[in-house]
């Protein structure tokens, strides 16, 4: 992992709360937040029990948002997630109750549990920044992130995720279990206390906006842009690959590393940061052939054939 560079102090002090509550997944914890400045998504596949919903908490608490979670289940409808119209008797007319939704950070619990048409309602919102509910569109708060969650091992009564939903989300990422040691050190951290609540904010919601309108700022010099093209353009004429990534996870890239590079501290994006960033923004978005992945071929292995194929910029 290149996690090596010094973060700026407001940065920084967001892990080291996240790393209080989650112990030895600092790598993590700067993506999430490499997707949160750059306006994007993350999807967390792991196993149950290995801290995604604490994750999740403790970086809400961290910038004082406003946190909601959402169980997805089988009945769950789109209404539960985006809200509805109630008619109120004694005003004669309909009130929005909005659904969790409405939120500054939304834990998207097992987004592959419920039917594809309440995923396809969270995933409209995350795309448009905003929800319809009878024919009234409604704003989503800012800053507005959502991290949903899915059990890779469990198959029976779960409706995957298409690629066309896949692609909505910037960043795909994996905590694994800890080692002996930092599960050990976990004991002793909760034996008396929970330390997510002793969680303190380090960041208000005003200056986490202005932080990612900094990031906008941040220079990609034509070669880098043109270097993250041709890494997507690689994806799509791979033997290995059915269907490469498509021009949003060009975008991705491109924002995830503006986003890298000024958590950083650097006005500027660097080859570097395209590298370590295109695993977790490109993987997901590609459809293996059967017969490579017969042959044990991963989506992140054939990303690495890319980048080491692929000749890299020179920085004047």
């Amino acid at each position: 992992m290149r996690i090596s560079e010094t973060l700026r102090p407001a940065i920084a002090q967001v892990v080291e709360n996240i790393e209080r509550v989650i112990i030895g997944k600092r790598d993590v914890a700067i993506l999430s937040l490499v997707a949160l400045l750059a306006k994007g998504h993350v999807l967390l596949e792991d196993v149950p029990g290995v801290g995604k919903t604490m994750l999740v908490r403790a970086l809400a608490k961290s910038i004082n948002a406003q946190f909601k979670r959402i169980q997805f289940t089988p009945d769950l409808l789109p209404s539960d997630v985006i809200g509805v119209s109630v008619y109120n008797q004694k005003e004669m007319q309909f009130e929005y109750k909005p659904g969790p939704i409405m939120a500054n950070i939304v834990l998207a619990d097992e987004i592959n549990r419920t039917s594809p048409k309440t995923q396809s309602a969270l995933l409209e919102a995350m795309e448009e920044g905003n929800v319809t509910v009878d024919g009234v569109t409604r704003q989503l708060p800012r800053p507005f992130f959502v991290t949903a969650t899915q059990n890779p091992i469990e198959y029976e009564g779960t409706y995957p995720l298409p690629e066309a939903q896949l692609d909505r989300f910037m960043l795909k990422l994996k905590m694994g279990y800890p080692s002996l040691s930092e599960e050990v050190e976990m004991l002793n951290r909760v034996e008396k206390v929970q330390p997510i609540e002793e969680i303190q904010p380090v960041i208000a919601l005003d200056e986490l906006l202005h932080l990612q309108k900094q990031v906008t700022d941040v220079y990609v010099d034509e070669s880098i842009k043109r270097y993250i093209v041709e890494l997507v353009q690689r994806s799509r004429t791979n033997a290995s690959i059915y269907l490469g990534v498509s021009p949003r996870g060009s975008v991705a890239l491109m924002k995830a590393a503006q986003a890298y590079a000024f958590m950083h501290g650097r006005e500027f994006v660097v080859p570097d940061d395209v590298q370590f960033l295109a695993p977790y923004v490109l993987s997901h978005r590609m459809i293996i052939k059967s017969e490579a992945k017969f042959d044990g071929l991963t989506a992140e292995e054939i990303v690495a054939q890319i980048i080491a194929r692929t000749p890299v910029p020179i920085q004047r």
